[in-house]
């Protein structure tokens, strides 16, 4: 059966990325079709880049960086649930990737984004830097409003439920179908 991790990719303190992965992670879960478990960045403590190898070389120094690339390593694919800052994906989760490299390959990512207008800036900048990671990407992604999905707390519009499954059932396919190249 196949692992899937649901990225949590802020870390900042007060964030709604909490309730959006727990969402996606109750209702993955029903589908029984994989092990899905919620990977939130803020376990890891990891900073900024502080390796002195290149990531590819996988000679990693330090204890953080060890357990983040021993449970990247242990997933077949990712539900990453980003918000957008600036017109992109936090610096934190970009920090988290950078610090591994072949640990990400031939697997695939699904997005689940909010925001402003549900964070589609920062899903194509993901979707770009885990393309040059040989990461595939699913066409279709979850945007949730600020304005329209967190009025009175979370509650997502029912659509967005359609939307998940359909972004699940590809992470699904294309994790199968990776399978034979991650061995």
């Amino acid at each position: 059966m196949q692992k899937v991790g649901i990225i949590l990719g802020s870390t900042r303190p007060g964030r709604n990325g909490d309730v959006v992965a727990q969402w996606v992670h109750d209702l993955a879960v029903k589908r029984g079709d994989a092990e899905y478990e919620i990977v939130d960045l803020k376990d890891y403590d990891l900073g900024h880049l502080d390796e002195p190898q290149h990531p590819a070389m996988g000679e990693y120094q330090h204890e953080h960086t060890k357990r983040w690339s021993a449970k990247i390593s242990s997933l077949d694919a990712f539900v990453f649930v980003t918000p957008e800052y600036n017109n992109s994906f936090p610096g934190a989760l970009k920090d988290a990737i950078d610090f591994l490299y072949t640990e990400w390959a031939n697997k695939v990512a699904g997005f689940v984004g909010y925001g402003v207008d549900g964070a589609p800036r920062a899903i194509q900048h993901l979707k770009h830097v885990l393309g040059l990671l040989n990461v595939a990407t699913t066409s279709g992604s979850v945007g949730l409003s600020i304005h329209t999905d967190f009025v009175d707390g979370f509650n997502p519009a029912p659509h967005h439920e359609d939307r998940l499954n359909g972004v699940l059932d590809q992470v699904h396919t294309w994790g199968t179908a990776l399978r034979p190249l991650r061995g």
